[in-house]
């Protein structure tokens, strides 16, 4: 049985000790500072659970040795100093996050990686899964022209002007709509401006709009720079959000005061169990001579799982989680070092038991 530390007792770090525990083949330790999160899991969920403080390096390297992986699913700002005490223990480390200068200081951890030791940020939707499904749309080509990757988490009934509910972390929604957002143009990476690049398209007869985040793109620029003319993410939202959000972050220069952002947010939007993740994503390039385009769309929804309701934010974030480190563990993966999602084979993960809740 594989013993697994998953820090971070929310509404995703819970779904993720839920998921790993019905498995059957996971031990879990369930950690959080705060105490009262971690009774709210203890009663839905018979997993150890310890008080642990993402700032106290000593007590994170002692939580760390005897387990053989470390899962943070805290706030992105916590992630580098997890990665820290999980190189010190010589234990594999796996997070969610999408903020990109995290992912770079633990990239950096990873090159000191032991044998059998992997550092892989980025296991979530969006970076995650869109990742894995843009690479395997991207293998077939002989010469790639354009990949667009687009996804949303949205209420299925929304009730308020922004036309969203808080579905997962307020700091990740901050961070992705205030950072600088990563693409390729013209073959060469650039920096584009968050909530610009605003588009509209048609699905299933319902009319949503994209527009740039920070963050959802992982490591592909890189992968892909020199390889392709045109690269890029876009979350999806109903129409006339992205406008609202602009307002708030630029106009009342609430990017600036993120804090106060946050308890707006928090205090304002409530959350919801009844939710919708939408992924769509399109490749474009030459095979055989000819240029085609494929696109690959799905629906997940909430659901009940083990008996317990998730909502599909919830869901799609943990499974994609819990099947890379299930691949991870059956030796699928690169064994040391830095591992990006792209590594990821796109057919195993949907046929994992973790992967398949992606099946539409």
């Amino acid at each position: 049985m594989t013993r697994t530390l998953v820090f971070g007792a929310g509404k995703v770090g819970s779904t993720i000790a839920h998921l790993l525990h019905h498995s059957g083949d996971y031990e879990v330790i369930l950690a959080d500072k705060d105490e009262a999160a971690l009774e709210r899991a203890a009663k839905k969920l018979p997993v150890q659970t310890v008080t642990l403080d993402a700032s106290d390096h000593s007590s994170l390297v002692t939580a760390f040795k005897g387990v053989d992986g470390v899962v943070s699913a805290g706030p992105f700002f916590v992630n580098t100093g997890i990665a820290v005490a999980a190189l010190e223990a010589g234990v594999s480390y796996f997070d969610l996050t999408e903020d990109r200068d995290t992912t770079a200081s633990i990239r950096g951890l990873s090159d000191n990686a032991n044998a059998g030791q992997v550092f892989m940020p980025q296991c979530g939707l969006a970076p995650g899964f869109i990742g894995i499904l843009a690479a395997h749309l991207s293998a077939d080509f002989e010469r790639l022209h354009e990949v667009k990757m687009r996804v949303g988490a949205l209420p299925k009934y929304p009730t308020n002007k922004l036309l969203y509910n808080l579905t997962w972390s307020t700091d990740g929604v901050i961070n992705e709509y205030i950072n600088r957002c990563e693409a390729v143009h013209d073959g060469k990476v650039v920096e584009l401006e968050a909530l610009e690049g605003l588009e509209t398209f048609s699905l299933d007869g319902i009319t949503y709009e994209a527009f740039n985040t920070s963050g959802g793109l992982g490591t592909l620029c890189e992968t892909l720079e020199g390889k392709i003319n045109c690269l890029d993410y876009k979350s999806v939202r109903y129409p006339g959000h992205r406008d609202l959000m602009q307002f708030l972050l630029q106009d009342l220069r609430l990017a600036e005061r993120r804090e106060l952002l946050k308890d707006i947010l928090e205090n304002a939007l409530p959350i919801t169990m009844q939710d919708v993740v939408l992924v769509f994503c399109t490749a474009s390039g030459y095979r055989d001579g000819r240029f085609e385009v494929v696109t690959d769309t799905r629906k997940v929804y909430d659901r009940v799982v083990h008996g317990e309701r998730l909502s599909a934010i919830q869901l799609t974030t943990a499974a994609s989680l819990c099947a890379v480190l299930d691949l991870h563990a059956q030796g699928a993966l690169p064994d040391r070092g830095f591992v990006r999602q792209e590594d990821v084979p796109f057919e195993p993960f949907l046929a994992n038991r973790f992967g398949q809740y992606y099946q539409t």
